[in-house]
C-alpha cells in the first residue's frame, strides 16, 4: 500500500478509537465529537467530496479514451457522492442559518432540509433505504464483486467496460473493522463514525481499486 493508503487507514482507526474512548470516559465530549457539523461529520464530507474529485478528474482525463457508458457511470458516481455530501450537511442549511420549509418541518425527523431524515408512513427513509438496502448493496459490492471479478472473465470484461472500481481485500477489511469498532459504542450517534469510516474507505477505493489500470491514461509513445 502507498503512504496515503496507510495514512488514511490509520487516521480512520484513530477516529474510531477516539470515539470509543470518549464514549466510555467523557460522554459530553463524545457528543461534541460526533455532533452535527462537528469534526467527524466534516471528515465524512471531505471523504465523499474526495470521491467526487477523483471521478471528475477521470471524466476530464479519460473523456477521449473511454466509451460513453464508462464516462456515464463515472459521472453518476460523482453525482451520487456529491448528493451524499450535500445530505450530510443538510445542504449547508445549518451553516448559513437557512430555515426549513413547512414540508420539511412536518415530514423530516430533524426538521432539516434533507431527504435521508424524511418520515414516510411513520418510518424514516434513512432506516429503510440508507441503512437496510444500502447495507445489503455494500455487502454484495465489497464481498461478491471482487470474487466474481477474479473468477468470471465475462464479468471482469463488463466491469472494466463500465468503469466500475472493484474493491481490494483491504477495502472490505477496512469496512468490516469500521463497522465492528463502531458497534462497540451503544449510542445511535455511532453511525456518524461508521459514515466517516465508510467515506474514507470509498475515497481509497476510488483511488486504488483492484482494476486500477483501467483508470490510467494511456501513455503516448
Amino acid at each position: 500500500m502507498s503512504l496515503l493508503e496507510k495514512g488514511v487507514l490509520l487516521f480512520n482507526l484513530i477516529l474510531l478509537i477516539t470515539g470509543i474512548v470518549l464514549y466510555n470516559t467523557n460522554f459530553d465530549v463524545f457528543q461534541v465529537y460526533i455532533e452535527e457539523d462537528g469534526f467527524v461529520e466534516w471528515i465524512t464530507v471531505l471523504g465523499l467530496l474526495g470521491v467526487v474529485f477523483v471521478c471528475l478528474n477521470r471524466l476530464i482525463t479519460l473523456r477521449k479514451e473511454k466509451n460513453a457508458f464508462f464516462l456515464f457511470v463515472t459521472a453518476i458516481t460523482a453525482i451520487l457522492f456529491f448528493f451524499a455530501a450535500g445530505e450530510e450537511i443538510s445542504w449547508g442549511q445549518r451553516i448559513f442559518g437557512i430555515e426549513s420549509s413547512d414540508f420539511f418541518k412536518q415530514n423530516n425527523a430533524q426538521q432539516e432540509t434533507n431527504l435521508h431524515n424524511l418520515v414516510v408512513g411513520g418510518k424514516k427513509i434513512n432506516k429503510i433505504i440508507f441503512s437496510t438496502v444500502l447495507s445489503i448493496c455494500l455487502g454484495i459490492y465489497f464481498l461478491l464483486f471482487p470474487l466474481l471479478y477474479v473468477k468470471w472473465n465475462k464479468f471482469k470484461q463488463f466491469v472494466n467496460f463500465s468503469g466500475i472500481p472493484v474493491p481490494r481485500v483491504y477495502h472490505a477489511a477496512g469496512i468490516l473493522v469500521t463497522f465492528l469498532l463502531s458497534e462497540i459504542i451503544r449510542d445511535g450517534k455511532r453511525a456518524e463514525l461508521l459514515e466517516s469510516g465508510a467515506a474514507l474507505i470509498f475515497f481509497l477505493l476510488m483511488l486504488y481499486p483492484m482494476n486500477g489500470e483501467i483508470f490510467r491514461k494511456k501513455q503516448v509513445k
